[in-house]
């Protein structure tokens, strides 16, 4: 495929990495608010299609799993984009449940700030 088709054209053609795999941002429907970060092999990424939840692949398991199977915390996917050159998702999603996505109990995997401009900065948790 010419990089034209792939920047400009109408067909869906992810270019998966070596290891099979997009990334997939997940962004709160409303707020904008980066959620997570995950990633998708082809099944994953049909499945959430199909489906409009969020399906991902767990590279620490490697298997397929629907964020919020078992904490209740269901992504919602109202819009789905892909990125100019098809290796990276965002989804903006609504979640069930007590609204929290990171395993962590907290709604955003972003929890930490990096204070920048210091050698050793440490972290500080929202």
């Amino acid at each position: 495929m010419h990089d034209k088709e792939l920047e400009e054209g109408t067909a869906l053609t992810p270019r998966f990495d070596a290891n099979g795999l997009i990334s997939a941002i997940v962004t709160d429907e409303t707020t904008g608010e980066v959620l997570m970060l995950a990633h998708m092999n082809a099944e994953a990424l049909a499945r959430t299609i199909e489906t409009r939840e969020g399906w991902f692949w767990s590279r620490s398991r490697k298997s397929l799993w629907k964020k919020g199977e078992s904490s209740g915390n269901v992504l919602r996917v109202s819009e789905m984009r892909i990125d100019c050159d098809q290796d990276a998702v965002l989804l903006k999603v609504s979640v069930t449940g007590d609204g929290n996505t990171c395993h962590t109990g907290r709604r955003s995997c972003f929890y930490r700030e990096v204070p920048l401009g210091g050698a050793n900065p440490a972290l500080t948790l929202d």
